[in-house]
């Protein structure tokens, strides 16, 4: 197969003779082999992993994002990825910056709709005046 990571700003990982890739999801972890029909799945922060023909397993952490694989390409994009060997700091940096990032947003978020419904009552409010 041909795997090839991609982030918003560039590609992080492009590799060819890939054998088989792991990934997950929220329902939990799935395999890829290269005679596997076409899919599509939602990633969650966690752990990808990858084995080649030539150079053994590798593992990396990614943020949430999306896996397409079609015949033999499998494309995966998400927001951030971090490569390394080590798999228990990898899964501390997935808990550490994936994750306080999605509470971080989800503060940001509420914050705005706050903004914006504050914004809506004032224009309201001037309309009828």
């Amino acid at each position: 197969m041909n795997l090839k990571i991609l982030l918003p700003f560039k590609i992080f990982a492009e590799r060819t003779g890939v054998v088989r890739v792991v990934a997950e999801t929220r329902a939990g972890s799935f395999g890829l082999l290269p005679h596997r029909l076409d899919c599509v799945a939602a990633l969650a922060p966690g752990i990808l992993v990858y084995e080649t023909e030539a150079g053994g397993e590798v593992c990396m952490a990614v943020d949430e994002g999306v896996l397409v694989k079609t015949g033999a390409d499998v494309l995966v994009s998400v927001r951030n990825a971090i490569g390394g060997t080590d798999l228990g700091k990898l899964r501390a940096a997935v808990e550490q910056e994936f994750l306080n990032l999605d509470e971080q947003e989800k503060s940001v978020r509420s914050v705005l709709a706050k903004l914006e419904s504050g914004f809506i009552h004032r224009f309201a409010a001037f309309h009828h005046e």
